[in-house]
């Protein structure tokens, strides 16, 4: 069995979008912010589909790659049926998009590219949101956007041109992170605008519209307790721990309610050598640590992009991860998640590999967000959802902890269907 999902409690006349490649579920969970019922979320990883199965239980989990699934499929393996479709929101991930010797979607290397385009034919959403790398739009990328946004045009769908490459920070995001944005609408439907932004991120220069200032990296983890004052993270992820006074971002993010002491999740603890916290002491905040090539958080800037770091496949190295700004260690997964928006209530992975992975491979929520909103003020004011801002029902905590095989057995895969972690190649300086 490959679909794990409840019933929705559906919400009359709330839009219905599907998430392809989701993830653990950044694009989802904006998108849900924004009013949307994702009911079906296409992902091939056995460990980042039980991570989405327990944040979204009422969507359908689809562990298979969209090499091997068709529209149909996708509609019988979820509860959207012939029901109408809304938006097909998704990045695929990109193998370089090659244009030698090839038209570019038929090139092999750019096929996952070729079948987001082709789930979109078949499933005929009213929009589509198409995200990806900045790079896309630079030098001869440009070529294969060119083509790729023909291709769209060419089964249907016009384009909100010109595209845009979105900032993060633009949006209340304390994290300096572009993203390309397509978003095309089916023939008939009104295209959508890109949003405009709601915050600034520049400090010294007055900004005639009077926006508010995008949160900076102390707005977002100031009240987190300190995970060094902790044993119980040297063994698992969580702790029942007090928080200090939150921002009003940190606040949006949390669930404390008027609490001081909370569930602190997502927090498992990384040792450090003496030599290796000697010099993240050292190092000032904003510069970058000589040895490890980790750059220290500045309190009173904004992070730098999260990264993935490479998969499993790829050598299963980490991404350079921060140095907190004033303990000599780098970040835990919660505290990378509130620099990514991710509200408290959303779990990741209880491993710190995993964990970072999901949250560098997604889209920041705020983000997703905003673009889902515009998305929704082009629809008829009959089809426009209220939004709620409450804490969903959750699954299965065992859901995070599952192993590579383990939750390939869950989702009835082969447990090779993300080729094994290579250890032998990792390396770390800390």
């Amino acid at each position: 069995m490959t679909v794990r999902h409840l019933g929705f409690n559906h919400m009359a006349g709330h839009p219905i979008a599907v998430d392809l490649f989701a993830g653990a579920g950044g694009l989802s969970l904006g998108f849900q912010q924004a009013g949307f019922e994702v009911r079906a979320a296409v992902e091939y990883d056995p460990v980042h589909c039980a991570v989405h199965e327990f944040n979204f239980p009422e969507c359908a989990t689809i562990c298979r790659s969209v090499t091997e699934i068709d529209g149909e499929y996708i509609r019988a393996h979820s509860s959207i049926g012939r029901g109408e479709i809304t938006a097909v929101v998704g990045g695929a991930p990109c193998q370089g998009f090659s244009l030698i010797g090839y038209r570019a979607l038929d090139d092999p290397r750019n096929q996952l590219v070729s079948h987001y385009v082709r789930l979109v034919k078949e499933l005929q959403p009213r929009y589509f949101v198409f995200e990806n790398v900045k790079g896309l739009t630079i030098g001869h990328h440009k070529e294969f956007l060119n083509a790729l946004i023909d291709e769209f045009k060419s089964i249907g769908y016009s384009i909100v041109e010109p595209y845009r490459v979105l900032n993060a920070l633009w949006f209340g995001v304390p994290q300096d992170r572009e993203r390309l944005f397509l978003i095309g609408a089916r023939s008939g439907s009104p295209l959508p605008s890109y949003p405009e932004p709601t915050h600034q991120e520049d400090r010294e220069i007055h900004d005639i519209r009077k926006l508010p200032l995008t949160p900076t990296v102390w707005d977002a983890i100031g009240d987190l307790p300190e995970v060094e004052d902790y044993d119980d993270l040297l063994e698992r992820d969580w702790v029942d721990a007090k928080f200090d006074r939150p921002s009003e971002y940190a606040k949006s993010l949390s669930m404390a309610n008027g609490k001081r002491t909370l569930r602190l999740t997502s927090s498992l603890r990384t040792i450090h050598t003496p030599e290796s916290r000697m010099r993240f002491a050292k190092t000032p905040h904003g510069c970058v640590e000589e040895v490890s090539r980790f750059l220290k958080l500045d309190p009173a800037r904004y992070c730098n992009t999260l990264r993935a770091g490479t998969a499993s496949d790829r050598g299963a190295f980490t991404s350079p991860r921060p140095i907190h700004p004033h303990t000599p260690r780098c970040i835990t997964v919660r505290e990378a998640a509130r620099l990514h928006s991710y509200p408290d209530w959303f779990r990741f992975h209880v491993t710190k590999w995993h964990g970072f992975r999901q949250i560098g491979n997604s889209v920041p929520p705020l983000l997703a967000r905003a673009v889902a909103l515009r998305v929704i003020a082009a629809l008829p004011k009959a089809l426009r959802p209220s939004v709620t801002n409450i804490i969903p029902q959750l699954g299965d905590p065992a859901l995070l902890s599952l192993s590579m095989s383990e939750a390939a057995e869950h989702y009835g895969v082969a447990s090779d269907v993300v080729p094994r972690r290579k250890r032998n190649v990792e390396f770390s300086y800390a």
